[in-house]
């Protein structure tokens, strides 16, 4: 029976109206707690952590600023000087155990602001459509706060981890990692945290079910550079600088053009194909007003960005780029700029399991669903992400940001995330933090019962 449930009359008018009153304090307490809430999420993404300047000091004041509120045992780590790094601690009952680590960064990439509906840097909610707008929204400041909001929701039920929980917020993502994830990974500090299962960031999910990523396609930034004997501008002749560059340039935007077809068939997902992009064109002789018209030049150069799954034959690659994209034979050298392998320090693809042989998997799988939510097929993220490093030393990392029925805006223009979007996606890092803090591995016997 209802409560509140009764016909009103004389004798239960007053009980009917205390019931009313609490009910609507109780809505109310519950609207406050949700705007508090999108309030210190606007308050982390107000503040400027855009690359090349990020404020990383005022960052790390507001992260540790809600440890303390959490009473989670802070630490700054600067591995690398003005580029502080925030460890938070929840200690396990069981600090033997493998320790849980939830990884983000601070930091963000710069925005054109004149191009924005509202400031990058307002976290301007839109109260027609419940959208926050922000540089950051998306990629990833949504995440870190996610992970400390579903950390005060289980303290407030309780709950105590039996495995201790991590939680990082490190610098210079976005510009590579090797000053934040990079050092960490090698610090004496992370060695000891015991590190079992790391989650980092993933991508919106233009569906309703969110996406999980087990690995990542490794940067491969070329510079492709051909030289030849400059020549008038009206003089036909092979071997030229110019001539030789176009021909690379073309045999590259075919094999580009193959890689995608495959996706736009819907035979591969993004990540799973060899990504290929010009980045920039360097060539011509400079003038006063511009280039000279009537000279071909001695040198020319382009670069491209090349993205390469951990599924992808890296020696093949290799060779095709000496032979075919950049030939010796036409007067070609290459260099690369960055060049990520694609397996771990064991010689291992950089992946992480997602079958049986993964007890984090299906732990994460299992979280999601006790949340009333679906998680799609797992996936290659496309670009690459501070996990790389975790997966180089052999530990299971998975990207997930719990973002459904949201476009992807990383890096874009009007970056946002709805409110409600994100409220759910602290009930889902509740579900999975518990699980994963909760996980003890009950040792297999050595042999069937029926064999003993």
């Amino acid at each position: 029976m209802s409560f509140c449930g009764g016909r009103r009359d004389k004798h239960n008018s007053y009980h009917y109206s205390l019931c009313l009153s609490v009910l609507l304090l109780v809505t109310a307490t519950a609207a406050e707690d949700a705007s508090t809430i999108i309030s210190r999420f606007q308050q982390y993404l107000q503040i400027n952590t855009a690359q090349p300047q990020p404020n990383y000091y005022e960052a790390a004041e507001f992260i540790t600023s809600q440890a303390k509120s959490l009473n989670l045992e802070s630490q700054t780590l600067e591995l690398v000087k003005g580029k502080p790094l925030i460890l938070l601690k929840w200690a396990g009952k069981d600090p033997s155990l493998p320790s849980v680590l939830l990884n983000s960064h601070t930091d963000v990439v710069p925005s054109e602001h004149h191009k924005w509906a509202h400031p990058p840097f307002s976290a301007h909610l839109d109260p027609a459509t419940g959208n926050i707008y922000a540089r950051g929204s998306q990629d990833m400041k949504c995440v870190g706060l996610q992970y400390l909001e579903a950390i005060r929701k289980l303290k407030a039920s309780g709950f105590q981890p039996t495995r201790t929980v991590y939680l990082s917020f490190v610098p210079d993502e976005e510009i590579g990692g090797v000053d934040g994830a990079g050092k960490f990974v090698d610090s004496d500090v992370f060695v000891k945290m015991n590190v079992g299962i790391v989650l980092d960031e993933g991508l919106p999910s233009p569906t309703e079910n969110y996406r999980a990523f087990y690995g990542e396609r490794s940067p491969w930034w070329l510079v492709v550079k051909a030289v030849g004997a400059p020549g008038h501008g009206a003089k036909l002749y092979d071997n030229s600088a110019m001539e030789n560059l176009l021909k690379s340039i073309e045999t590259i935007r075919r094999f580009r053009a193959a890689q995608f077809d495959l996706v736009k068939a819907g035979l591969k997902a993004e990540g799973e194909v060899i990504s290929v992009n010009m980045v920039f064109l360097k060539a011509g002789t400079p003038s006063p007003s511009g280039f000279v018209m009537n000279l071909q030049p001695s040198e020319a150069q382009a670069g491209f960005d090349i993205r390469v799954p951990p599924t992808a034959d890296q020696a093949s690659l290799e060779k095709r780029i000496a032979e075919e994209w950049a030939p010796a034979s036409r007067n070609m050298t290459f260099e690369f700029k960055q060049k990520v392998s694609v397996n771990d320090k064991f010689g291992r693809p950089a992946i992480t399991a997602v079958d049986s042989s993964n007890i984090w998997w299906a732990l994460l799988e299992e979280s999601i669903v006790k949340a009333n939510a679906g998680v799609g097929k797992p996936e290659i993220f496309p670009a690459s992400t501070d996990a790389r490093y975790f997966r180089e030393r052999g530990l299971p990392a998975i990207g997930f940001s719990p973002m459904a029925n949201t476009p992807i805006l990383l890096h874009d223009h009007n970056e946002f995330l709805n409110k409600d979007e994100y409220l759910k996606g602290i009930d889902v890092y509740e579900s999975i933090i518990k699980t994963y803090a909760s996980y003890i591995e009950h040792p297999r016997d050595e042999a069937p019962r029926e064999e003993l």
